[in-house]
């Protein structure tokens, strides 16, 4: 045996495949939790971002845990306390049934939570798809594919989310469609610019060459690498989906009662905070969906700064 080979050291014309192997296996994941992990540490430094993550994981336990562990119903009617001002009892006063305010934001914070979370995914599933469509098979159908993005983007989105909502009829599903259709052109083109970029490299050449179908390079190879752009688009969706969702409640066309949600609240409570002063019933509903749509703004900014190297410092 000669001393090559007791060194482990392969003879002459003898791929060391054995040691190439592991490591080619171990590369792209290896990759992959950096690029996370730098993404986290960078997102860590934008200290309002960081905060603003916090108080959405707090406001979203509060408003699935707190309906089970509050000792209210959020559609008891209790005249003796109807319209209340703000006391250790009801934190958040109460309405002029007499429901607690408290239980009721909080549920109310579930439904509109859900439609926004519900309507993003959506969104973000018909763009991802349009736009890797559009960015990998070029030509014809990315030229089809973004006129199309341009048709839906010429129609005013409120209007035609309450024209749908009007022939459909007010319901979740309803709402979470009507939102969700006409949310998705922003991600599309997003994805589609990512495609157009991530096609060309060496890697994807690598996989047709070893006789990767389309759709096994677009799902495996190509999509995992545009993944930063796509998690960014659909956390600042979040924050639109809300206001049209509350706004659709203001003017009744959303969840009807006696569910609430707190747009549905504010618009309840329009008729009583000036005439009677009963400046509780706007206030608190009001309030969080400004800090709710503050924090995801926050945090779509954290994670803008995190996944683009362009901004790290």
């Amino acid at each position: 045996m000669s001393a090559t080979a007791d060194r482990g050291i392969p003879p002459a014309g003898v791929a060391p495949r054995a040691r190439i192997a592991p490591a080619a296996a171990l590369a792209a994941p290896a990759r992959a939790r950096s690029l996370w992990s730098d993404a986290w540490r960078q997102f860590r430094k934008h200290k309002l971002a960081l905060a603003s993550l916090v108080a959405l994981v707090v406001i979203a336990g509060a408003t699935l845990a707190g309906p089970l562990l509050l000792p209210y119903d959020p559609e008891r009617i209790d005249f003796r306390a109807k319209s209340g001002p703000p006391t250790l009892a009801h934190p958040m006063g109460t309405d002029e049934l007499g429901r607690d305010q408290l239980v009721r934001v909080l549920e109310g914070g579930r439904i509109s939570l859900a439609v926004a979370v519900t309507a993003v995914l959506i969104a973000v599933t018909v763009g991802v798809a349009v736009g890797a469509v559009a960015g990998y098979a070029g030509g014809w159908v990315d030229n089809a594919l973004m006129r199309l993005v341009d048709v839906f983007y010429s129609m005013p989105g409120l209007f035609v989310i309450i024209l749908l909502l009007t022939l459909l009829g007010p319901s979740f599903w309803a709402i979470v469609l009507a939102i969700g259709i006409l949310r998705w052109m922003g991600t599309a083109r997003l994805v589609r610019a990512s495609f157009l970029s991530l096609k060309e490299h060496d890697f994807v050449e690598a996989a047709r060459a070893v006789g990767a179908s389309a759709p096994r390079i677009v799902l495996r190879h190509v999509l995992p690498n545009a993944l930063s752009p796509i998690v960014v688009a659909a956390t600042l969706g979040i924050a639109g989906a809300i206001l049209t969702e509350s706004a659709l409640s203001f003017l009744g066309l959303g969840v009807q009662p006696p569910t609430a949600t707190w747009g549905r609240m504010l618009e309840e409570a329009q008729s009583v905070v000036i005439s009677d002063g009963h400046w509780w019933r706007g206030f608190f509903p009001g309030l969080m969906i400004f800090v709710t749509v503050l924090a995801v703004n926050f945090v779509g900014d954290g994670l803008r700064d995190a996944v683009d190297p362009r901004r790290q410092r």
